[in-house]
């Protein structure tokens, strides 16, 4: 695929199209594309991924090897 003609190609349709929906549906696209994954959280999740880095900041964390030992 070459993808600069693919591009082109996509261009001209854009150009030549009338069609507000079709439009709308590639500014979506893009819109998507830029989303950052910390704006669709909660502000519970938040909560619980900043006192997680907070801990693991201040050495109070384990190993997994650690974690499992028990359970084998």
């Amino acid at each position: 695929m070459d993808i600069q003609f693919e591009k082109a190609e996509l261009m001209k349709k854009l150009e030549e199209t009338n069609d507000v929906s079709i439009i709308e549906a590639i500014k979506n696209i893009f819109k998507s594309e830029k989303k950052d994954f910390w704006e669709e959280l909660s502000e519970e999740q938040k909560e619980t991924i900043n006192e997680s880095m907070l801990q693991f900041e201040n050495g109070e964390f384990m190993s997994f090897e650690d974690f499992i030992k028990p359970y084998l």
